[in-house]
């Protein structure tokens, strides 16, 4: 399908989605998430993966240790891709994969510290708009490269490893747990569209891997009751699985989220409450099984 080009196209914040008509008395649309962007790229670093399959990738890395953190201690690792078309954005792809508000000082000092890191994919937008080069098969071997480049580059302070994902990068999530079962200790893969084979799905279960696996209900590019709903009990019954399928996607200030640049995708951006820790901003968490938000799994399962 064709998606917008983010840097020539303005947020609609007066559209009225089609799933409007679903909300409660009460309930309001929120057009904006609450916490501050594009205020952290600074704290990255950019590098260069050279590769011939799928084309040199360019990455991002947030090392704590260069930022203040213990050179003593051993700190989660964690990989965030982005979804289709955003590697376009270039450094901007920090914002979009879900990372930036993990490099805050604020989620650092949740989460205990942890390393950061950001692949981007080679992208290309086509005249109709359609976008080539995003996450794939090819780029499971290199990217995979990348993150054992980094950890052996910091090998006296890394401790467990992450990968997480929207969209797209929900999908190379889960082919990243297949190609590499038992290498990573936590996974997200947010708002798939592709879940593996039962078959798969018990391997990841038995190596251990945690997981929390989140699509919203009403999602607007990848149909949930196709694409989720028949594989629920198959995903509840894995080991160390949290699923967080929510009826409404929400910014911080409680509001249904809405993200109109061209077609209504609000609902399908749960990177964007991701980035929000899953904690309103009145500090309630968005599941009960969550009660520190994402910053607070990540540092259990660090410490497991």
């Amino acid at each position: 399908m064709s998606l917008p080009d983010f840097k020539k196209t303005e947020q609609n914040k007066t559209a009225l989605p089609e799933w409007a008509k679903d909300m409660k008395d009460g309930e309001f649309i929120s057009y904006s998430t609450t916490f501050k962007s594009k205020i952290y790229f600074e704290l990255f670093d950019e590098y260069t993966y050279p590769c011939a399959e799928s084309g040199d990738i360019r990455y991002y890395v947030f090392d704590p240790v260069k930022h203040g953190a213990d050179p003593t201690k051993k700190y989660p690792v964690l990989m965030w891709l982005h979804g289709a078309s955003n590697s376009l954005m270039g450094v901007g792809c920090i914002m979009c994969s879900g990372a930036e508000q993990f490099a805050s000082p604020k989620y650092q000092q949740e989460m205990g510290g942890a390393y950061i890191i950001v692949p981007l994919a080679n992208e290309e937008r086509l005249e109709d708009g359609s976008i080539l080069g995003t996450w794939s098969e090819v780029y499971s071997k290199p990217v995979k490269a990348i993150y054992d480049k980094v950890c052996a580059e910091n090998a006296a302070n890394v401790g467990k490893k992450f990968v997480m994902g929207a969209s797209s990068g929900g999908y190379f999530t889960w082919q990243l747990l297949e190609d590499h079962c038992g290498y990573f200790d936590g996974a997200i893969p947010i708002a798939s569209g592709y879940i593996p084979s039962d078959e798969v799905l018990d391997r990841i279960s038995e190596e251990g891997t945690s997981l929390i696996i989140a699509h919203g209900k009403r999602d607007e590019l990848v149909d949930f009751d196709e694409c989720v709903k028949p594989r629920i009990d198959k995903l509840s019954a894995m080991k160390n699985c949290i699923c967080f399928f929510p009826e409404w996607v929400y910014n911080g200030d409680g509001g249904v989220a809405s993200v109109f640049y061209g077609f209504e995708m609000g609902q399908h951006c749960m990177i964007n409450w991701v980035q929000n820790n899953l904690i309103f901003d009145n500090g309630t968490p968005a599941d009960e099984r969550l009660p520190d938000g994402i910053t607070g799994w990540i540092k259990s399962v660090a410490e497991k």
